[in-house]
């Protein structure tokens, strides 16, 4: 454990200035306030929070933050205040232990919308002062040290899988790579015990082979060689990656240990940028390069302010070699991260760089999530994935995660983009929204005005700024229609009885529900979760304060109830959302239907003779009498299915699809479900205006010689 007067030297060792007194009492108070408390592994809790001071020393971070360290935990586990910080070390010392004490509660079980606040929290700090995070980490980092004093084995794996999922890819984001290395050697060690040891033991195994030695110190006297001879003044040094890497490498190949030939990266650090490209263009005259693995990080860096060259050749010996070419300013910047930063910015150390505008970006997705996996879905998205660079026709430089697609690439200019996308054309090709970008593509996006996101992008998008704005239009569209439905299914609910429908009456049984508001109710019975039926019975019956008004004697007021008693329309409800029309059936409008009430779905929407309706004959109350809203239905297409029996001839399928074509429709989906020498048997997806559509198609392909019999499917 670090000394007092040790932990003041280092500090004072690298900042000018430094705040000896106040480093001095914060160790007193800290010590004083964590008194006896004592620690899972048996020593004095004041270890912990001296530990975390010592880890910010060897970022060289400034006095405020190492105080912050050593008091982090003092708001939280003792009887400390934030306005004694406050009036002890001042503004900036208490507005950073609060940024920090208010994420504590991360790493205990907790609701999921507590957990996503308190991550929110942390963000929201962050944002404020990147010193919040590096604390933080720091904090983590420590207790992953001490991790296996902790004796429940289901907390540790929590701990570790927590560690790994959230605080990895932060560190990653702020590029504080030592820490991040170190995080993912600790969770790995806990969650994967068997392929770390088989990882570990490999290397061993490769280090004590003398011909494995003899080639890695050749390849380091061969490098140096060539680039001394050209007059650089170098670095250079070998490293082993890190098992965790080595294992992901593995995984993500489908590949073995022993089919891994970069296990060994070498790099080379020099003086300024155009040593570094000129250190490159040795190598590769003097090596052949490896198609696709060359990296110029330093023209395009990462996100998180990485600047490197990397590169693969055939070096030394033949042997597959990974170079890195960087500064030693990169060098320091490539391990300390962020905190390389505060070495050149110590003026404005309480001002938030602006490589954090990420954290914005994640905190305006988290503002519209409520879901804990959703959470963890975003940051792992957005914070921890290889990445592709792309180019806006003006020549804009866009940085995404590996596997994006054109909608990814939208989104990433503006939002507003992204939900006006209607096509995308990639180095002048029109291609597919879905389509994955690669390294030096430049992507033009087609917009359309008004423009909305399709609710089937979120199957293929991968940012989570993408996801986010999809789910969050979907849900906000879902809401809008159930609470149409709802108030719908209620309305008609009532006139069955010969009563008005008012929101006085209403909200007198919200809370009967745990509701404030009567939209609230609307919204419930759109989704299925509230019957229609078991509201009305429960005012009628009760007559809430005889506020009900019946209608029998109103000429006029009847007419109204009339209204209601008919079948809800239910086009102009977007399907899909409030809203949706069965598979097993395919109804069209035409079709005579009915409602199916589903919890969390809203209503599902069958023909009259489908055979489905069957399994709901002993839930009447689920049945929703429904009918097309035709004026609205003349603008969308619906899908038809028919099933058919095609002569196996040459031009067959030709001949089908050209008169599928020639009276309007359009094929969806083609599926051969049976095959014989001389007939197919099919099921055809087309999508068409309405029943009349379909049966004009119908005729119009019994008319050639080629279809055997072809009639509309009902399952």
């Amino acid at each position: 454990m670090i000394r007092q007067f040790e932990l003041v030297d280092r500090v004072k060792s690298y900042e000018i200035g430094a705040n000896e007194d106040a480093l001095n009492r914060a160790y007193v108070f800290s010590m004083m306030a964590h008194g006896s408390q004592i620690r899972e592994s048996g020593d004095p809790y004041f270890s912990h929070p001296l530990e975390v001071a010592g880890i910010l020393t060897e970022l060289k971070l400034d006095s405020d933050t190492i105080v912050t360290g050593l008091l982090h935990d003092t708001v939280e586990d003792t009887i400390a205040t934030i306005e004694e910080i406050k009036g002890l070390f001042g503004p900036s010392v208490a507005r950073l232990v609060d940024g920090v004490t208010k994420l504590s509660k991360l790493e205990q079980k907790s609701a999921g919308k507590h957990q996503i606040e308190n991550f929110r929290k942390l963000l929201l700090a962050t944002s404020r002062d990147i010193r919040v995070l590096l604390v933080k980490l720091a904090d983590r980092l420590h207790n992953m040290r001490t991790l296996g004093f902790i004796p429940s084995s289901e907390r540790r794996t929590k701990i570790a899988r927590e560690t790994l999922e959230i605080f990895v890819p932060l560190a990653e984001r702020i590029g504080m790579q030592r820490i991040k290395d170190e995080l993912e050697d600790l969770a790995f060690t806990e969650l994967y015990p068997d392929a770390k040891n088989t990882i570990v033991t490999r290397l061993e195994f490769l280090k004590s082979q003398a011909v494995e030695e003899e080639i890695i110190v050749s390849i380091l006297k061969e490098l140096r060689q060539k680039l001394k001879a050209e007059g650089l003044k170098i670095d250079l040094s070998g490293r082993e990656k890190q098992p965790y890497s080595i294992w992901r490498k593995m995984q993500r190949r489908n590949a073995e240990f022993a089919q891994l030939s970069d296990i060994m990266a070498f790099r080379i650090v020099v003086g300024e940028i155009k040593e570094c490209y000129q250190a490159l263009g040795i190598i590769h005259r003097n090596y052949p390069c490896v198609p696709g693995r060359f990296k110029d990080y330093i023209s395009t860096p990462k996100r998180n302010g990485y600047r490197s060259i990397h590169t693969g050749i055939i070096g030394p010996k033949q042997r597959r070699t990974e170079i890195q070419i960087r500064t030693h300013q990169m060098h320091q910047v490539a391990d300390f991260g962020v905190a390389a930063h505060w070495q050149y910015k110590q003026e404005n150390r309480e001002e938030a760089p602006s490589e954090n505008q990420w954290v914005h970006e994640l905190l305006d997705i988290l503002e519209h999530t409520t879901d804990p996996d959703e959470v963890i879905e975003h940051t792992r998205l957005d914070l921890f994935q290889e990445q592709v660079f792309c180019f806006t026709p003006k020549g804009d430089l866009i940085a995404l995660p590996r596997g994006a697609t054109t909608v990814d690439f939208a989104y990433e200019v503006h939002s507003e983009v992204g939900d006006a996308c209607v096509g995308a054309k990639i180095n002048g090709r029109l291609v597919p929204l879905r389509t994955v970008l690669k390294n030096g593509d430049q992507v033009e996006i087609v917009t359309s005005t008004p423009g909305v996101p399709a609710p089937e992008w979120e199957g293929f998008v991968v940012t989570g700024k993408a996801r986010s704005r999809i789910r969050r239009f979907v849900r906000s569209k879902q809401h809008s229609e159930y609470r149409r439905l709802g108030e719908a299914m209620l309305g008609k609910a009532f006139s069955e009885k010969g009563y008005d429908i008012t929101k006085t009456v209403l909200k007198t049984t919200l809370g009967s529900f745990g509701m404030k508001e009567v939209e609230e109710l609307y919204l419930s019975i759109g989704q299925g979760n509230l019957m229609a039926s078991i509201i009305v019975d429960m005012i009628v019956m009760g007559e809430k304060g005889g506020k009900l008004t019946h209608k029998e004697e109103s000429v006029a007021e009847n007419a109204k109830i009339a209204n209601y008693k008919k079948s809800i329309p239910i086009h102009g409800l977007i399907p899909g959302m409030a809203v949706h029309y069965a598979s097993c059936c395919h109804p069209l409008p035409g079709d005579r239907i009915i409602g199916i009430q589903t919890p969390g779905k809203g209503v599902v929407v069958h023909t009259n003779d489908c055979e489905t309706l069957e399994s709901f004959h002993e839930m009447p109350e689920r049945w929703v009498d429904i009918s097309w809203d035709i004026s609205s239905a003349k603008s969308t297409e619906f899908v038809g299915r028919l099933e058919l029996v095609l002569a196996n001839q040459r031009g067959g399928l030709a001949s089908l699809t050209t008169v599928v074509a020639n009276n309007l429709g359009n094929i969806v989906n083609l599926k051969i479900n049976n095959r014989t020498t001389d007939f197919f048997e099919m099921s055809l997806d087309i999508e068409v205006k309405d029943n009349k559509h379909l049966n004009e198609i119908i005729a119009a392909l019994r008319g050639i010689f080629v279809v055997s019999s072809v009639t509309r499917a009902k399952q």
